[in-house]
């Protein structure tokens, strides 16, 4: 149901996210995570507020262009399924209908940490090591 839900450039519903998160969570061994991607709508953030109960402290907003995003996922090489061009274009259409708000919702409560993408590995990771620090 995951794999069909991804090719088709959807995003998994809230719950079954969530329930995944929550299991990951609960089998860490450390109080501090990082969640890749997560909350990506409203409907997720709620969600993840409810579930686990708690609000992140931080977000990170890697911040990139859409021709940048094409370029790396189609060139990424991994095999998936959601690595083509049409399927792409509609994940960039989700992610300003559906995560943008997000964005805004942290940016407003002074949790975002906007990151700017674009660049090298190393320049990136320069940028964002300071999130890291404490």
């Amino acid at each position: 149901m995951i794999l069909e839900t991804i090719s088709k450039g959807k995003i998994v519903s809230s719950e079954v996210t969530v329930k995944l998160l929550k299991s990951a969570i609960e089998s860490g061994e450390t109080q501090r995570f990082l969640i890749d991607g997560f909350p990506r709508s409203e409907e997720n953030r709620i969600a993840y507020e409810q579930i686990i109960g708690i609000e992140p402290e931080v977000v990170l907003f890697f911040d990139c262009n859409e021709e940048e995003m094409m370029k790396r996922v189609l060139h990424r090489n991994q095999g998936r399924v959601d690595d083509n061009i049409d399927t792409t274009k509609e994940r960039f259409r989700v992610f300003e209908a559906y995560t943008l708000p997000v964005i805004r919702y942290y940016s407003q409560k002074g949790k975002l940490h906007k990151i700017n993408a674009i660049g090298t590995e190393d320049e990136i990771f320069e940028r964002v090591q300071p999130m890291f620090a404490t």
